[in-house]
């Protein structure tokens, strides 16, 4: 069940759950007179030591936003080229986080994509599913007015009473349940927009923004947000 309360504060000041719009892999790339695909792969290498990181540090949830339902539009090679690299590393990856106690949970939808890539995906998560330790949850095939549009129309179908609709009961619904709220976001490669990420979910959340690329987002990056994050007052609408 997804808990629509406002998530609890660390004594540290570590946040609860961090979700990441890892951008600037394509532009990393290019800057370096690489083709595209070379960044993408830059900044699946960069996940892991990040999650250990975090790991360490107290944070319990995390979710990566790596391929929006806008991203269909990019150039077919491009969205293939991603596709091929999630089913090559998704296996090893899985491997490695399930050594170290980490589960890993899909955020979104799985329609369009091919049967193979699915297989890794639903092997992943099953290979996971009762670890104990921070959760990852994959933001793949995923857009935030999708998820909401998917969660009424859930809704619609098991005839909920209006009466018995509230924010808890929405939160079920929807492709996080059993996550707790967003406390940060962050986004990297310099933009300042939130692209349809966590619309719900991110609702009190802190943002943070820089313009260091996801390939070179590095532990010092995280540790500079998190002291940012450290130093803000969440009142959540009171005084």
């Amino acid at each position: 069940m997804a808990s629509n309360s406002k998530s609890t504060e660390k004594d540290t000041g570590i946040p609860r759950h961090i979700a990441f719009i890892m951008d600037g892999n394509g532009r990393w790339a290019e800057k370096r007179g690489l083709p595209r695909h070379k960044g993408h792969e830059a900044g699946v290498k960069n996940i892991r030591p990040l999650i250990k990181y975090l790991g360490k540090r107290g944070v319990e949830y995390i979710t990566l936003y790596a391929f929006s339902t806008e991203n269909w539009n990019r150039p077919e090679d491009e969205v293939n080229g991603l596709f091929h690299l999630l089913e090559e590393v998704i296996e090893e990856e899985s491997r490695e986080l399930h050594k170290n106690n980490v589960r890993i949970c899909h955020i979104g939808s799985l329609k369009g994509i091919s049967a193979s890539l699915k297989q890794s995906i639903n092997k992943a998560l099953n290979l996971t599913k009762n670890n104990t330790g921070l959760t990852v949850g994959v933001a793949f095939n995923y857009g935030g007015r999708a998820e909401i549009v998917e969660a009424v129309r859930r809704i619609v179908i098991d005839e909920v009473k209006p009466r018995s609709i509230n924010e808890n009961l929405f939160g079920e619904y929807l492709y996080t349940a059993g996550f707790p709220e967003v406390d940060m976001v962050i986004r990297t490669g310099g933009e300042f927009r939130t692209s349809n990420f966590l619309i719900w979910q991110a609702a009190y959340s802190e943002y943070y923004f820089t313009p260091v690329q996801w390939p070179d987002f590095n532990e010092e990056c995280v540790k500079k947000a998190l002291s940012t994050y450290s130093q803000r007052q969440r009142r959540f609408g009171g005084l």
